[in-house]
């Protein structure tokens, strides 16, 4: 029986997963969290087979929570099950060491799937996302841009996209609000927006939301 772990800010979420798999009998859930920081003290007790996390979760994003796990050098595997669009994330969870990605929009056959994928070692990641993350660049010179954007700020980005204010940012990435400001001012640099209204706007059309 392989164990699940499962990350996600959502209750509702979490107990969706936890049925689904209960269902399929060769499934044991071995503990959940609802943030990056009890994630990483939680999975790193129980060493499980394998992690469902959410990108966008508080106190330590899922972009940094993969890059930490990935720093284990263990045999843990990562599948990311988030409602961001994969164009922008789907590549970069690759990097940070994630063995799949599924969209939330999907259905729930599709995360089983990728569950099974993932422990059989094989990687699930959706082709089109990956391809056209190489290919877009010359076609859509925003994408160019947002390549320049490391992963926090990416997802200080998105928290503004979602309209939270500083301060808000701050207490839910453990951050102070001078560090929260000085992002915003490297996303407007690097993403050569005039004002955060540009920011959020190209932020949206991109879907970094």
């Amino acid at each position: 029986m392989n164990s699940v772990f499962i990350v996600d800010d959502h209750p509702v979420v979490r107990l969706a997963i936890r049925i689904l798999l209960e269902q399929e009998d060769c499934y044991e859930i071995v503990g959940e969290t609802d943030n990056g920081v009890d994630a990483m003290q939680m999975v790193r007790e129980c060493m499980p087979d394998l992690v469902i996390l959410d990108i966008s979760i508080p106190k330590l994003d899922g972009l940094e929570v993969l890059a930490r796990f990935n720093a284990m050098n263990s045999p843990l595997k990562t599948l990311v099950l988030t409602a961001q669009t994969p164009n922008l994330f789907a590549m970069r969870c690759m990097q940070s060491g994630a063995s799949g990605y599924v969209c939330k929009a999907e259905d729930l056959s599709e995360l089983l799937s990728a569950i099974k994928a993932v422990l059989s070692g094989y990687n699930y990641f959706p082709s089109q996302a990956l391809i056209g993350a190489r290919k877009e660049g010359p076609e859509n010179p925003e994408i160019e841009l947002f390549k320049l954007v490391n992963d926090r700020e990416l997802m200080v980005l998105q928290l503004f996209a979602q309209g939270r204010t500083n301060k808000e940012i701050a207490k839910g990435m453990f951050l102070s609000n001078k560090t929260v400001s000085t992002y915003k001012k490297r996303l407007m640099q690097k993403l050569k927006a005039k004002s955060l209204v540009e920011l959020i706007e190209m932020a949206k059309r991109n879907a970094v939301v």
